[in-house]
């Protein structure tokens, strides 16, 4: 077999279901093997948004995400997008094509130093260099993608190991048999390349795949560990958690997290992709004045959470609290703020086994306090929904959606203020139903996403919250999804600005210079593409679009609303440093 169908046989042991490309001659082998291994080809227009698919097909399963693309451009279109999985600590496999092993550095096409470029974002890089490599580097990259932190992998795949070891032979004119003339420098030429090829295809024939999937460990916290935290979970009377990405790292368990969360019974807030977790109405889960909560609490843990900007580096919490940290990285678990108690442990299986141990659903009063403040908060939003702004208020748009996505929607946040507004107004129904950047905060990974998580989820409806300046990166994918039968609905938030920029753009220099779009008609876009999609400036027919897009998704058309909202000031400062 060529170096690709051997490359596919490895991906099909390590239980991928897609193979993630936008292609290119130098890789063309892999997915001829992909192919005969019963692995889905998705052929997007974009690199980029091939690795976002892939990191949410991570998300979704637990199962890394692979990608594989062209030499030169196609490996530096990926970059953005894995960079934004490293940060979001997503596992995922990158196959980058690269020039013949023997014309590295010869001025070949498309042929650039591709693992010193990504050396700095990726957890560990490798090159083929002969056959009989392709096996255990391969598996390699799958163990080291997922070991400890999870992350990107690069494996640089030359063309000439990729293709049948005939066509390369003749390529380099190179055959079996010597043949005569041609003087002596061109006999020497023909004596190296074969010496060459030889010892790229040498051994080819014992090669051998392992005989099962191999197994990564997850680390767990010790008994004394998971004693001493329960201890101070009962002393408190003000606790609370933060529960981030890292929990979700193991989707499979996301139920007897859930389960495990409610034993412990304390507050919690929910952070990135362990949004939904808990479900829409969970009376642990409390959404809002986060900030107010931390400065109360006399307990308070991080599971999975670093103390970045997100919780102003650490300044947010109780100086006099007892500080809990969980966390696979021994980096973030002090960043910034050192413990009282810092835990190098999984935090979903350290939950999952504080709460067997623990029940202390008995902080009532303190519970009611965050809640009444939810509450109000609540009123506060229903009254910003209700006032009159030119074109549509987004907060009234987001709360009405609300009240019409399916149970079982998966939503994905692409954009700015938009999107920034929808975490406030958007309720996720269920585990590894919200998935966002990161904290990357990349624009652009709406059609990546919904790509990766509907074909993780096939009877799930997802929907693309998009502003419309991050619309335009990817809207092109609605191509993707009508010719792979793909079908997702998308709600683009379009008030003809990147308004999360303008806001302290204006408010501090008094202009608006190049925060300016228009309005354009993305719905016509998206049937430009061979979707479907309407424009709405009012509410009064929302519903009935709402209606026709779930419609088309059953029928398997992609949909796109263009809604014209209006500018309010519901969110108001948008720089962070």
């Amino acid at each position: 077999m060529d170096g690709g169908q051997l490359i596919a046989k490895v991906l099909a042991k390590n239980d991928v279901k897609f193979l993630f490309t936008l292609c290119g001659g130098h890789i063309a082998p892999i997915y001829i093997g992909a192919k005969q291994e019963g692995i889905r080809v998705i052929d997007v227009r974009h690199e980029a948004n091939a690795v976002f698919a892939a990191d949410a097909v991570f998300r979704s399963s637990g199962v890394p995400g692979v990608v594989t693309v062209t030499a030169g451009p196609g490996v530096t279109n990926t970059v953005t997008a894995v960079k934004n999985a490293a940060m979001a600590q997503s596992a995922l496999v990158l196959l980058g094509g690269a020039a013949a092993t023997v014309l590295k550095g010869r001025g070949s096409l498309q042929d650039i130093d591709q693992v010193s470029m990504l050396k700095s974002i990726v957890k560990w890089t490798a090159t083929i260099k002969k056959y009989t490599d392709i096996v255990p580097i391969l598996e390699k990259a799958f163990r080291q993608a997922q070991e400890g932190v999870p992350g990107p992998v690069f494996v640089e795949c030359p063309i000439d190991l990729l293709y049948d070891e005939q066509l390369v032979r003749e390529w380099y004119g190179v055959k079996n048999k010597e043949e005569q003339g041609g003087g002596i420098q061109n006999k020497l030429l023909k004596w190296y390349l074969k010496r060459h090829i030889d010892r790229m295809f040498s051994g080819n024939k014992q090669v051998s795949l392992p005989s099962s999937k191999q197994l990564v460990t997850v680390s767990n916290a010790n008994d004394s560990n998971i004693d001493r935290v329960v201890q101070l979970l009962k002393k408190a009377q003000k606790p609370m958690m933060i529960i981030g990405s890292q929990a979700m790292l193991q989707p499979k368990r996301a139920t007897e997290l859930a389960k495990a969360i409610e034993q412990i019974g304390i507050p919690v807030y929910l952070s990135g992709m362990a949004r939904g977790l808990m479900g829409a109405d969970n009376p642990l889960q409390i959404r809002h004045h986060r900030k107010e909560a931390l400065r109360e609490a006399d307990l308070i843990l991080l599971a999975g959470v670093p103390c970045d900007f997100r919780l102003d580096y650490g300044r947010h919490l109780n100086t006099k609290a007892t500080h809990i940290a969980v966390n696979r990285s021994k980096k973030e678990l002090k960043l910034n703020k050192k413990p009282t108690v810092g835990l190098l442990q999984d935090p979903c299986n350290f939950l999952i086994d504080i709460g067997k141990k623990i029940n202390n659903s008995t902080i009532t009063k303190w519970r009611e306090t965050l809640k009444g403040r939810d509450t109000q908060r609540e009123i506060n939003i229903s009254q910003r929904a209700n006032e009159s702004v030119k074109g549509i208020n987004p907060i009234l748009l987001l709360r009405e959606l609300d009240t019409l996505v399916d149970a079982k929607s998966i939503l994905v946040a692409d954009g700015g203020d938009f999107v920034a507004i929808s975490s406030y107004t958007l309720h996720p129904r269920n585990p590894v139903s919200w998935l966002d950047p990161g904290v990357f905060g990349t624009l652009g990974v709406g059609a990546g996403f919904a790509l990766g998580a509907k074909l993780c989820n096939p009877e799930a409806e997802v929907w693309i919250i998009y502003g419309d300046g991050s619309c335009a990166y990817s809207v092109a994918e609605f191509d993707t999804f009508k010719r792979h039968n793909i079908p997702v609905i998308a709600l683009v938030g379009n008030d003809a600005a990147w308004s999360q920029i303008a806001r302290d753009q204006v408010d501090i220099y008094k202009d608006d210079v190049a925060t300016k779009l228009a309005h354009c008609d993305y719905d016509l876009v998206v049937k430009g593409y061979g979707g479907d999609g309407a424009k709405i400036d009012n509410m009064n027919n929302f519903k009935k679009v709402v209606e026709s897009a779930k419609k088309s998704v059953q029928n398997g058309t992609p949909f796109l609303i263009n809604a014209i909202i209006g500018k309010t000031d519901f969110r108001k400062g948008s720089i962070s440093m």
